[in-house]
Formats: C-alpha cells, sequence, structure tokens
C-alpha cells in the first residue's frame, strides 16, 4: 500500500467519524461540512445542516460574542484560540437541547487569507452535569459545616 493512500483512509476515516462532530464553515459562517459525528451530537441531517448559519447550533444568548469574534477571525487571520486551546461552550440540538460541548478550531486559508473555519467538537453534557452537581453538594456541605 502507497504512503500517500494510507493518509487518504485515514482523513476519510477521521472525516467520516461518528465520535466526534467536524463542522467546516466557510467565511460568512455558513456551513460546508458536516461529518456523520455532527449528525449524532446536533440531530441535523448534512443535507439539513450543509448551507445553514452555524445559528442552528448556537444558542440566541451567544450568538453576539460568537459573530463579533468570528468576523474579527476573517478579517484579521489572527485567532487566540487556534493553537490546539480546548473551548467550551454550550450549544443547541435539533430538537432544541442545551448540550456542553468541547472543541478545537483550524482557520482554513486560501492565497494566505482566511477562508473559513473547521471545528472538531466533542459532547461533553454529562461530564459537565456530574461536575455540576459536585459543585452542589461541595457547596452544601460547606455550608453546613460552618
Amino acid at each position: 500500500m502507497k504512503a500517500g493512500s494510507m493518509s487518504d483512509q485515514l482523513a476519510d476515516a477521521v472525516l467520516h467519524t461518528i465520535s466526534d462532530a467536524i463542522v467546516e464553515t466557510d467565511r460568512e459562517g455558513l456551513i460546508r461540512f458536516w461529518n456523520p459525528g455532527a449528525v449524532r451530537i446536533f440531530g441535523f441531517t448534512a443535507e439539513e445542516a450543509h448551507g445553514q448559519s452555524l445559528d442552528i447550533i448556537i444558542p440566541e444568548n451567544q450568538r453576539k460574542r460568537h459573530w463579533d469574534g468570528y468576523t474579527k477571525v476573517m478579517e484579521t487571520g489572527e485567532t487566540r484560540y487556534g493553537s490546539g486551546d480546548l473551548l467550551a461552550v454550550p450549544a443547541l440540538t435539533k430538537d432544541g437541547r442545551r448540550i456542553s460541548v468541547e472543541f478545537t478550531i483550524i482557520m482554513l486559508q486560501e492565497g494566505g487569507k482566511p477562508s473559513g473555519m473547521a471545528a472538531i467538537m466533542r459532547d461533553v453534557t454529562p461530564h459537565f452535569e456530574e461536575l455540576r452537581r459536585l459543585r452542589r453538594e461541595l457547596a452544601e456541605a460547606a455550608r453546613v459545616t460552618t
């Protein structure tokens, strides 16, 4: 097997995974790639998501902040989150549920200029809810002992 075909197989396997959502957007923030993991996590089929704004998964109260940052990155080509930083934000599913996702972003470039973004996202809702429960229990225990 040639090395190139191994890389192609790996790229195809990663992009089509069901475990993590991989989403690509263009300069305007319209969805151009939506993998099976995104279908599983968010509930929208690839056909439903393709061409839509990221607003389909961004809670309304987070949209202004998101779009201010996104627009700035597309204009300047600079992001403080492009170095593999793990970000955590709330997100929306097709049925309107709020979930917690952690993700990394990759700026896409064409001709040396930003052409869009890609994000690799994981649903961490159970973990987030468990942490919240433990914090509540800890706060309660601290109140009882003081």
